[in-house]
């Protein structure tokens, strides 16, 4: 599948120049089909086989297909709903008492801020924050900030600047410092290549919504293997052990599984490997290709003054200062054009995927200059 065909194949581009991937990326046809046959299918389940046994293929399809796509085991995949969903998992499973510290950085998604404080609240945890000047992270300050830390949470790639951070270098130093790690990675599949294993991390949170393309609800975390025997999760359900029918006791599943709960649809989940299927079709390569020459064209149509990402090419998340971004964002909808404000720094962002055009990006910086 070309760029082209993706296009092609997703409905909201013909009503819309839509440059919003970064908060929501919108589904190719195949992907809603697929979503929407899973719940046929399940329903038609409760006479032909058995609808448990249809839900439960699906999970463990959709697991090895998180698993190939992302460079991790199967065994290492939970199904979640959501980014912030398994960042929330991660930190209700911790062992915390007064004292203990986390440390995250001034880049992050509320994802991947309200549950440290809520920690801070309810346990008298140590919130520690590393800036960030730039969407740039000081490896130094990391170094300082973690030597007494018990977890390390932070980005992979920033929201707010479209700035891929050193995820590989982060997590030795905590390590070093005997931090686990936890990366907010949701804007990187489907985005750009990732292999969750060279990251080397404790814990990474992501969702298919985005650059994926996929439906809401179909989100994954990766628990590297071995790093969750010694996590004890607040929920507990059939799907997180070993032998839900026991007389007594229970023992959870030794690798990420123990993260999973009970019924959910299986719909989502469908929705995602088909979206995993799309976006592989189209190849990496091309994907990061089609994304660079765009954000190009649309920084050379930026001044210096007004362009808060980098110049050179990280992402597609572009940052522009804005007088009134909230204002700019509404009259720019009403032009058939979609993007979003962000409120730190408060600016304008726009996303661009490979279904984007170069007609997309002249659109904009017409519009936007107006």
């Amino acid at each position: 599948m070309t760029p082209e065909d993706l296009r092609a194949a997703i409905p909201a581009t013909d009503d819309a120049v839509y440059l919003n991937t970064g908060a929501s990326g919108p589904s190719p046809r195949s992907v809603t089909e697929a979503t929407k046959g899973a719940v046929d299918e399940h329903e038609r389940s409760h006479a032909d086989s058995d609808p448990y046994e249809y839900a439960f293929g699906a999970y463990e399809e959709t697991r090895e297909a998180v698993a190939g796509f992302v460079g991790a085991a199967p065994e290492e995949i939970a199904l979640t709903n959501s980014t912030a969903d398994g960042i929330s998992r991660v930190a209700a499973a911790m062992d915390w008492e007064p004292g203990d510290v986390v440390v995250r950085t001034d880049l992050e998604h509320p994802a991947g801020i309200l549950p440290w404080r809520h920690l801070a609240e309810t346990h008298g945890v140590e919130v520690r924050t590393v800036a960030c000047e730039g969407g740039r992270l000081p490896l130094d300050a990391v170094k300082e900030a973690t030597r007494d830390a018990k977890l390390f949470a932070f980005s992979a790639l920033s929201w707010n600047y479209g700035t891929r951070l050193p995820v590989a270098e982060a997590v030795d130093i905590a390590r070093d410092n005997g931090a686990r790690t936890l990366v907010d990675a949701v804007q990187v599949p489907g985005h750009v290549p990732v292999d969750y294993g060279e990251w080397g991390a404790d814990f990474v949170a992501a969702a298919g919504h985005k650059w994926l393309l996929g439906p809401w609800g179909a989100g994954f975390l990766y628990v590297r293997d071995g790093a969750a025997a010694a996590l004890d999760p607040a929920a507990v359900g059939y799907r997180g052990v070993v032998e839900p029918n026991a007389d007594e006791g229970y023992e959870f599943h030794p690798g990420a599984r123990r993260f999973e709960v009970g019924t959910v649809s299986p719909a989502p989940y469908a929705g995602l490997r088909e979206a995993i299927d799309v976006m592989a079709s189209v190849g990496p390569d091309a994907v990061r290709d089609r994304i660079e020459g765009l954000t190009e064209r649309l920084k050379s149509g930026i001044d210096d003054e007004r362009l808060l990402s980098p110049r050179e090419f990280e992402s597609g998340l572009v940052t522009l200062s804005d007088d009134d971004p909230a204002g700019t964002v509404e009259r720019l909808r009403d032009e058939g054009i979609v993007v979003r404000s962000i409120p730190d720094p408060a600016s304008l962002r726009v996303s661009l995927h490979a279904f984007n055009t170069a007609d997309d990006v002249d659109a904009f910086l017409d519009a936007f200059e107006a």
